[in-house]
């Protein structure tokens, strides 16, 4: 039986946002169902600002989380109360326990989330802005989002997080950005300071905190162009590089769809995979590379962009794809000539999944000659040519043409 099938009617369990005002921002009824709850879970604050109304049993949170998630679910169908921070529904312990309890069996009484707290107090319309949770999660999600003008509101883990912040943006060339610390929202101890980003200087900050961004792009600041097919000089690689031109219409043809999964085998310098990942925050690559080398190189490119969840797996393909989630689509740049790759690609492929494959040499075009010969598809030659300099005039330098077979497993 699945975890979602509600064992009655009646919601058994109730999730409560609760802010730092403790129960004199709650509701009458959040007031009542925590002091009547048999059993309340929550973590250690959450315990502390609501400690005049709980009269059951107190669990705090445990870890590894799932351990809180197991005790709750062997107390289903009897009343329990989960006290959250804000909206339980925005990178909140909602969207964990929604995963084995279905809505019906479940209530909800959300508070004003940090993001709305910070945005009102600096007159910030939220839909205009940026909303992040770096809380627990790595400090480069923020580069995509590194754009002149741009209103950004972060959640932090600790009183770390906007230092750490402040150094990116320093970094990254966005050191004249504007951040503004926000402090314990809500509460008897809520504070708000500014500073420059180069010249970050707050301390004694809240471990309760969110930053607030107001970007400012230096003169070579890395800005990462809301589009397919970034500058080369943007990666760090040895030549081994899908160039700018096919890689933008590489992904056309791989034509990336919500919550997908990318295999990029042979993957260089990891360009293709990483492209994809900045089309959707929902989008996932796994990198195949046999190159020690190259392999790190990938993992330090997917930092940079803001990536860092890109995993990469070192080894040669096929045997490195065995044992690897099924993919919704392959791209297959290098190395594809080897025996069994593209077979075994075909074959670990969902099906309606995509493999588009590139070929510059005619060992790789003669094998998707064959390929589509076999199969169907659709191939396209593609020739780019630059102008560059020819003696003291100027021409047209062709760079080697490049055969691409794409492919729909039906």
């Amino acid at each position: 039986m699945s975890d979602l099938s509600p064992p009655g009617n009646q919601p058994w369990l109730t999730i409560i946002g609760i802010g730092e005002d403790g129960p004199e921002g709650l509701g009458e009824e959040a007031r009542r169902l925590i002091a009547s709850a048999p059993a309340v879970f929550g973590g250690a604050r959450h315990h502390a600002l609501a400690a005049s109304l709980v009269t059951g049993e107190r669990f705090s949170w445990q870890s590894p989380f799932e351990r809180s998630v197991d005790a709750v679910m062997q107390r289903r169908g009897t009343p329990v109360v989960v006290l959250a921070s804000g909206d339980p529904f925005l990178y909140g312990v909602g969207a964990t326990l929604s995963r084995h309890v279905a809505a019906d069996e479940m209530r909800t009484i959300p508070a004003p989330s940090a993001f709305s707290l910070a945005a009102s107090r600096l007159g910030w319309p939220l839909q205009d802005v940026a909303a992040i949770s770096l809380h627990g999660r790595p400090i480069e999600l923020m580069r995509p989002h590194l754009h002149p003008g741009r209103r950004i509101i972060a959640l932090t883990s600790d009183e770390n997080g906007p230092r750490e912040l402040a150094n990116l943006l320093a970094a990254d060339g966005f050191g004249q950005s504007q951040l503004t610390v926000l402090e314990a929202l809500g509460g008897s101890r809520e504070r708000r300071r500014s500073a420059i980003a180069a010249d970050f200087d707050l301390a004694n900050i809240d471990p309760l905190n969110v930053c607030a961004l107001h970007v400012a792009a230096g003169e070579g600041a890395r800005i990462l162009p809301f589009v397919a097919g970034l500058e080369d000089e943007l990666f760090e690689h040895d030549g081994q590089i899908t160039k700018r031109e096919i890689r933008a219409m590489t992904l056309s043809a791989l034509a990336p769809r919500h919550g997908q999964l990318l295999w990029d085998i042979g993957a260089g310098s990891g360009s293709i995979g990483i492209e994809w990942m900045l089309a959707d925050p929902s989008l996932k690559t796994i990198a195949i590379e046999q190159s020690p080398e190259r392999a790190a190189r990938i993992a330090r490119n997917a930092s940079a962009f803001g990536v860092p969840h890109l995993a990469v797996v070192e080894g040669a393909a096929p045997g490195a794809l065995m044992g690897l989630p099924e993919p919704d689509a392959i791209f297959l740049g290098g190395g594809g000539s080897e025996a069994g790759i593209v077979d075994a690609a075909i074959a670990a492929l969902k099906r309606g999944g995509r493999l588009v494959a590139n070929a510059v040499t005619l060992e790789m075009e003669a094998v998707l000659l064959c390929e589509h010969a076999k199969r169907g598809g659709s191939l396209t030659r593609i020739e780019i040519a630059r102008a560059g300099v020819i003696g003291g005039m100027s021409g047209w330098r062709p760079a080697m043409p490049v055969t691409q077979w794409r492919w729909t497993k039906g």
